[in-house]
């Protein structure tokens, strides 16, 4: 898990159905904002982030930032040290690409700081902007929402483990990395935990979901039916509790990519023809392979034994996490915020 270095005040879109948004025809692009002057605030963390940055020999200095900046200024102030910009809207970093600033857009408007430092890095490393075992200085608004008050140093050796660009590009072509991230935790989360102190084997079948449905059949009683899609999506943690309660059911989650779950306690139909695993694996890691085979989707399978977890993409294993090693987990930082009076 990433730690925190520094956190510390100084002076002191809503989820959008993009469905809803494609069948009323193209969204309106909002009005440019108005770009945020450089503060002393902010000018005196830059100069930290670059000092933190030159010491520990870190790769590069991310800002989240949620409105659009002097980029040039921030550029001059890094001293050489390569600056990434992430933001929930390309409105926030207007100008930032023209300054020689990359960009990673996150549309996240409504999580948590640390999930979007999380994602952030993801997508980074995604596009190549960062090496899957670089170190990171991130400077954000941890405790004021329009102000930058906070600096973290990340270590994506221990955030990303073994995973390349080219593995996250590979398993983005088929599955929105948020959603593949928010899976994978929750299947960490599974087979570290089990449930009630019993271990607990599931899977999970991530996106083409279409396919993956006329692929598997009901096995009976199915606990998602009846609720609106915003109750069914694991963005929201009641849901991702309630799967934890269902995973105990035989059968293999379907999720949609954009984290909605389409059906639960599904039996795959999906010949497993040509397929070879190693020895040891069960019909739940054959379901796996086999539904990844014949469709574009990603399952990620807990094993009820030891709660290993296995990515399969097209009808391999993609990468296995252990339940104890934290450095595989894809999980942000956490931090306490000062209580409010």
């Amino acid at each position: 898990m990433p730690r925190l270095v520094v956190a510390t005040p100084l002076d002191s879109e809503d989820w959008i159905d993009h469905s809803a948004l494609d069948a009323q025809g193209p969204p309106h692009r909002l009005p440019p904002m108005t770009p945020k002057k450089l503060t002393e605030q902010s000018r005196t963390l830059m100069n930290v982030a670059v000092e933190l940055a030159a010491s520990m020999q870190v790769e590069a200095i991310l800002v989240l930032f949620d409105a659009p900046t002097e980029w040039e200024e921030l550029s001059r102030l890094a001293k050489g040290q390569k600056v990434i910009a992430a933001a929930d809207r390309v409105e926030q970093v207007a100008g930032a690409e023209e300054a020689g600033i990359p960009v990673v857009l996150l549309e996240m408007a409504e999580s948590p700081v640390h999930e979007k430092l999380g994602q952030a890095l993801l997508e980074a490393v995604a596009d190549d902007f960062l090496a899957s075992g670089a170190s990171v200085v991130a400077l954000y608004s941890g405790f004021d929402a329009d102000v930058p008050d906070s600096l973290s140093v990340i270590h994506l050796d221990e955030h990303l483990g073994r995973l390349t660009s080219r593995d996250l590009r590979q398993l983005e072509t088929r599955v929105p990395l948020d959603t593949l991230k928010t899976v994978v935790d929750l299947a960490v989360d599974i087979g570290r935990e089990g449930r009630e102190g019993k271990p607990v084997g599931t899977l999970m079948v991530v996106g083409d979901a279409r396919k993956v449905m006329a692929s598997s059949h009901p096995t009976g009683f199915d606990p998602m039916k009846g609720y609106s899609r915003k109750e069914r999506n694991l963005r929201d943690s009641r849901v991702r509790e309630g799967i934890k309660e269902i995973a105990q059911m035989d059968g293999a989650f379907v999720i949609a990519g954009d984290g909605t779950v389409e059906a639960a306690a599904r039996y795959i139909d999906a010949p497993a023809t040509n397929i070879t695993l190693s020895k040891g694996l069960g019909s739940r890691h054959w379901a796996a392979a086999a539904i990844t085979r014949a469709t574009n989707a990603v399952a990620v399978a807990v094993s009820e034994s030891n709660g290993t977890v296995r990515i399969f993409n097209n009808g391999e294993v993609f990468l296995r996490i252990e339940p104890m090693r934290r450095a595989m987990k894809w999980k942000g930082f956490d931090f306490d915020r000062p209580d409010e009076d």
